[in-house]
């Protein structure tokens, strides 16, 4: 991966975006310090759909359930015996 500081990528933009086509992924540094990667779409692409989780993944998860269905026992209010006349 090659690396680029900020103003060089901005001045030198389509020979940046010809490197990553080409070349793969190319990382922007600001002050030295790497601060984003310029992909191609593709990849891109394939990342993200990697990313996301199956609706199956979703449906077994624990987080997926906000709360319980069933109320824990003994905690259930009960209705008062209506007397008959």
């Amino acid at each position: 991966m090659h690396t680029w500081p900020v103003q060089d990528a901005k001045a030198r933009f389509s020979e940046f975006l010809d490197a990553c086509l080409s070349e793969g992924p190319q990382v922007v540094t600001r002050r030295g310090t790497e601060t984003a990667v310029l992909v191609p779409i593709g990849e891109w692409r394939r990342l993200q759909a990697a990313a996301r989780p199956s609706l199956k993944q979703l449906l077994l998860a624990d987080s997926a359930r906000a709360e319980p269905l069933v109320p824990e026992r003994g905690n259930a209010r009960r209705r008062q015996p209506v007397a008959f006349r």
